[in-house]
């Protein structure tokens, strides 16, 4: 699969990819309102970032407990009950009158939701496609991303010029809604790709099988690691330009989505794996210039280029593809955007607490230096290409979690 002519018609692949473009578009819109709500109440960048990122702790704890679930309940179930509770979040989180310490609680809660439906969706995503599509797939996935951050940022940007953040947050709900309707009345009923009971066991012994080999463990600290640090810097955006802070989300989304077109789409197999370290290096060096007064259009333009280089992301979940069996896909994947939105907390974590001290362009600076360091440093385990996928431990067989 090589086209985007041959990737949109499996069936299914078009409701999944409106479904996730709709949550993208809802996350977006509800950070967005989020950030600048909590910002307006407190003035805290830290609270601004966990606003924003705190979710993403919640994973660590379904990531740890409920994983299993993903490949052990029908997807297109799994997707639509998601799609319902992170409508009734927004909801929720859109009550009059609700207190800061309340908002986190929600945010919790859907990041724990979160946790389970990232498996379910990346793993129907390899069920759907031919051997060979997925990479092709999520790249087209990722772009949507791209286009709807862009979309989402500039359109939760003028809503707050007008409205107030609880109001935009009901927009996000409906958003929620639309996706769950997509997910019901587009996709196919399917079996569950593992048949054993899902338990805290069972999920403790699947990600113990894929930490074990040297080879999935270095890719996992790659998706995480680097990744997650730049993420601190754009955690800082809104304290850093409070009345523009749309603007560089809006940078971010369209370099993102130039990075994911380029290589899910042009670069050619060969080349790829010698990319990734130097578009994660790619990552962090723009923000270097933080450290520096630097005028709007230049940080912009910087967080644009900077942002490119979460395409190496779509070329490591490639390699985690190859080198996990099917009947552990959900899970692998659901462990690797769990990690990144961990990772992506705790970066948001750390830069504001930085940023309590230093100046945030500074702090954003510190967080690059520190993205840099960790790419270095994962490469010398990342130079083995993934050519065969690697035996498993034995399944317990089903009734035994």
């Amino acid at each position: 699969m090589r086209t985007y002519r041959e990737l949109f018609r499996v069936t299914e692949f078009r409701p999944l990819f409106l479904a996730s473009t709709a949550q993208v578009a809802a996350s977006t819109v509800n950070g967005l309102a989020l950030g600048t709500l909590v910002y307006s109440a407190t003035k805290s960048p830290l609270l601004a970032a966990l606003s924003l990122f705190g979710h993403a702790f919640a994973h660590v704890i379904g990531a740890t407990t409920l994983l299993a679930v993903a490949d052990r309940v029908p997807p297109r179930a799994a997707l639509v009950c998601l799609k319902l509770f992170l409508c009734a979040g927004s909801l929720t989180m859109a009550l009059p009158g609700m207190p800061i310490w309340a908002l986190f609680v929600v945010i919790g809660l859907m990041g724990l939701a979160g946790s389970v439906g990232h498996g379910a969706r990346w793993g129907l995503l390899g069920e759907i496609l031919p051997d060979g599509g997925y990479l092709l797939g999520r790249s087209v996935l990722n772009m949507s991303v791209g286009a709807m951050q862009i979309t989402g940022f500039a359109l939760g940007g003028v809503l707050l010029t007008v409205v107030a953040p609880r109001q935009v947050l009901l927009i996000g709900a409906s958003l929620h809604l639309a996706a769950a309707l997509v997910a019901r009345f587009g996709l196919s009923r399917r079996a569950p790709r593992a048949v054993d009971r899902a338990s805290v066991r069972r999920t403790w012994q699947v990600n113990a099988g894929l930490w074990a080999v040297p080879a999935r463990r270095y890719v996992y600290l790659a998706l995480w690691l680097p990744n997650g640090l730049v993420v601190g810097c754009e955690a800082l955006f809104i304290p850093y330009a409070p009345g523009s802070a749309g603007v560089l989300f809006v940078a971010g989304a369209l370099g993102m989505l130039a990075g994911d077109t380029v290589v899910g789409r042009f670069v050619p197999a060969r080349w790829r794996p010698r990319l990734v370290t130097p578009l994660q290096l790619s990552l962090g060096l723009p923000y270097l210039l933080f450290a520096l007064p630097v005028p709007l259009p230049l940080a912009a333009l910087a967080v644009a280029v900077a942002s490119a280089g979460f395409g190496a992301g779509v070329l490591l979940q490639q390699r985690l593809v190859d080198l996990t069996p099917p009947q552990m896909r959900g899970q692998a994947l659901g462990l690797h955007s769990s990690g990144m939105l961990t990772m992506q907390a705790v970066a948001a974590t750390l830069a504001g607490t930085i940023a309590q001290y230093l100046p945030v362009g500074a702090a954003m600076a510190v967080m690059a230096v520190l993205s840099l360091t960790v790419t270095l440093l994962l490469r010398p385990g990342l130079r083995t290409p993934a050519e065969t996928r690697l035996p498993e431990p034995v399944t317990p067989a089903a009734g035994n979690g």
